[in-house]
């Protein structure tokens, strides 16, 4: 039989009424592991070490497990853990619930200056969402665009759409629900009614209703044994009147004998004392499983512990003649790889993102010079003379109130601190009051300067992750070959075979392979994710992007700046049929990211600014009355989606396989494409200038320096190049 791999609408329902027992516990440190495990390690005052478990890989479900079966601590934590900690570190755990009959969990938790909600989302591909006070997203581990739902930073976090729930349903609903189906009970007790397959035959067990019954021919003598059964489970649960169990099967003894052990002993790792295989765990006993030998144990969390612990330990039952070997999920591998790719891209953007902000209040209190002076004199003066700070605030108060400017930019005070909070230019900034202004100026700029130093760490943590990619891929070439030889992943290779991976740029001749595609007259790139992205290099091809490649299901970037390319995001090739797509958010920044770098304000020489994105319907042609559309302009309407600060930057490489040729566009889309790359920001150096010197650049990179005439000479190099100045970033 099939083994449990995720938690049960029911299992929920019993789990949440025992982890209300551990509200209180207080959050030590979480910690985030490789195949989506959360781990919260919290202090109890009765219990002591408090281990809750949220696991959203490969077995779908939460638990409180004991210190012995808790993995070590994983490395370097990454961003989602620390952003955890530092919400979390020293917060109570003030509650646990389930969401509707989902198989959803919230976690509250409570500390004095914010709190934080966690929800744990234990269905399709698993997620863990972290909510600020608002219920707005603060980041999570899998971003979610749905035209139903959207689970992304930033945004408010949107539930699934309501189910029914048949716990809380009376007999006349649950009735209408039934003869809403058109399939047998069983199947409309699972979908219909949302218990999943095992407990529809499980109530269907425990009411004596033949399972299989066509729903036409069933009525009130099938309904109301089944409702009464969903009663008596409904009474148990909010009793919490639980009788947990873990089942066996395979086991020498046969039979249930409803005995013994209290369970998570870890000696076996495999078959439990002759027990057999576990292959369940519940919150009551099963009729279902009446022909299962079971273990009794003290606490449903306790049943899971023992059972999920020993799960990967445990081998599924596989052929008989132990011939061959099962082919590892290397494609899931390759995916989680990919991932964490983009979340550690994501943080990269976020310090860039922080930075410049730093930067921003830096020249903000520059800009506001002599009314910081006066607020900081106030304060000093007032320190001086014993005035004590909550006389200072009020003081401030009272001069905002008579409308008196400095006063009216003070937003807070805060004595423990020594610092007053200043509103400039839409930023609220903190001034540490026994300074002057430029020393508070500098202090921001060393801050901006020490934020963008950890993008150094966070690019090289996406090199080691993209070595790791790059480990599984090959692992799986190799035993894809090893396949086609007749073997599972163990043929010998000749001396005739090309190696998995070939060092181009060591390699003496380099063959050169080229092909030919519609949009490369424009500018261009594929996006990580692989969607074709193409900008105009002028005001005809403006036109001609717009009126003959922008379909429906497309998407329309342009630069807040005056003087930028049309760029469109493609959602289908020029000869397949318009349809809608949710795009990646990698894919949707990077196509910001190229829109603002070929446009005006790269040659402005400015480092970030703000891109918009519409749908197809709202370009137009068609200008305001009084108004008039250059060529290459479009009049936008409605509502636009911004993305604010985006990074002026490009990377050029040199391709080698499936094709050989030079591409250009984001780093994040360019770089895992090529064997060699520079990426460039706004500088000095002509473009012209800037392309000679890629050009020889990549010329004492490669051994083949005729390969890197033929497939990136200066010019085809400046196809790729934004207008104006750029300077290469040293790596």
């Amino acid at each position: 039989m099939d083994r449990k791999r995720e938690l049960t609408s029911v299992d929920l329902a019993a789990l949440c009424g025992e982890l209300g027992d551990y509200e209180g516990a207080k959050v030590d440190k979480v910690y985030l592991y490789d195949d989506g495990l959360v781990r919260f390690r919290m202090r109890d005052f009765d219990r002591g070490r408090v281990e809750l478990l949220v696991d959203t890989g490969e077995t779908k479900h939460l638990r409180v497990a004991d210190a012995d079966n808790v993995p070590d601590a994983p490395g370097r934590p990454p961003n989602f853990a620390m952003m955890l900690r530092n919400r979390l570190s020293g917060a109570d755990l003030a509650g646990v619930e389930q969401y509707g009959f989902d198989r959803i969990v919230t976690l509250e938790f409570e500390r004095g200056d914010e709190d934080t909600t966690v929800v744990a989302e234990l269905f399709g591909d698993g997620n863990v969402a972290v909510l600020d006070e608002t219920g707005d997203v603060v980041d999570c581990l899998e971003t979610v665009r749905l035209k139903s739902r959207t689970v992304a930073p930033g945004s408010t976090y949107e539930f699934p759409s309501s189910r029914f729930n048949p716990l809380e349903a009376e007999y006349e609903a649950f009735a209408a629900k039934m003869d809403d189906s058109d399939a047998d009970v069983v199947r409309t007790l699972a979908t219909q009614l949302d218990f999943g397959g095992f407990w529809g035959e499980e109530l269907c067990s425990r009411a004596g209703v033949e399972k299989t019954m066509d729903i036409g021919e069933a009525g009130d003598d099938q309904y109301e044994p089944l409702f009464s059964a969903i009663e008596d489970l409904r009474d148990r649960l909010v009793a919490a009147d639980l009788d947990p169990r873990v089942y066996y099967e395979g086991s020498d003894d046969g039979g249930a004998d409803g005995e013994s052990g209290t369970g998570a002993d870890g000696e076996d790792g495999g078959e439990a004392s002759g027990r057999g295989l576990r292959v369940d765990a519940t919150p009551i006993p099963m009729a279902e499983y009446d022909d299962l030998p079971s273990d009794s144990v003290e606490a449903f969390t306790a049943a899971l512990d023992e059972y999920f612990t020993n799960w990967e330990a445990e081998p599924e039952t596989g052929p008989e003649d132990g011939g061959g070997r099962d082919r590892p999920d290397f494609e899931s591998e390759i995916e989680k790889q990919k991932r964490i790719i983009e979340q550690q891209q994501g943080a990269i953007e976020d310090f860039e993102a922080q930075a410049e902000t730093e930067r921003e209040k830096a020249e903000l209190l520059y800009a506001e010079y002599d009314l910081v002076d006066e607020i900081v004199a106030t304060v000093q003066q007032a320190r001086e003379n014993d005035v004590s700070w909550d006389d200072i605030e009020a003081k401030f108060d009272e001069g905002a109130d008579r409308g008196i400017e400095a006063a009216e930019a003070v937003a807070g005070v805060d004595g423990s601190e020594g610092t007053v909070t200043i509103e400039l230019g839409g930023h609220r900034i903190d001034v540490n009051a026994s300074m002057g202004v430029e020393k508070n100026a500098d202090r921001r700029y060393t801050e901006a300067k020490r934020i963008e130093d950890k993008k150094e760490g966070a690019q090289e943590a996406i090199a080691n992750t993209r070595e790791e990619l790059e480990a599984v891929e090959q692992r799986r070439d190799e035993w894809d070959a090893g396949d086609d030889d007749g073997g599972a992943g163990g043929g010998e290779s000749t001396d005739d075979e090309q190696p998995e991976h070939v060092d181009w740029l060591a390699r003496d001749s380099v063959p050169v392979r080229s092909s030919e595609q519609w949009y490369e007259e424009y500018r261009w790139f594929h996006t990580s994710d692989d969607f074709l992205v193409i900008g105009g290099r002028n005001a005809d091809q403006n036109e001609d992007l717009v009126k003959k490649y922008m379909d429906g299901g497309d998407k329309f970037f342009h630069a807040q700046a005056h003087g930028g390319p049309v760029t469109v995001l493609k959602a289908t090739g020029p000869s397949e049929p318009a349809r809608d797509v949710d795009f990646p958010d990698s894919t949707l920044r990077e196509t910001a990211q190229f829109a603002l770098s070929y446009s005006s304000v790269w040659k402005e020489g400015k480092y970030a600014d703000d891109v918009y994105m519409v749908d197809p319907n709202q370009v137009s042609k068609t200008p305001e009355s009084g108004e008039f559309l250059e060529k290459g302009g479009f009049a936008v309407r409605g509502d636009r989606t911004y993305f604010e600060a985006v990074a002026a930057s490009v990377a050029v490489g040199i391709k080698c396989e499936p094709d050989t040729r030079v591409i250009g566009g984001p780093p994040t889309a360019v770089v895992p494409k090529v064997e060699t790359s520079i990426e460039l920001e706004p500088g000095r150096y002509a473009q012209n200038d800037m392309a000679k010197l890629c050009y020889r650049e990549f010329k004492d990179r490669f051994v083949d320096e005729s390969f890197v005439r033929n497939v990136a000479s200066p010019d085809l190099i400046q196809e790729f190049l934004p207008p104006g100045g750029s300077r290469m970033v040293e790596d």
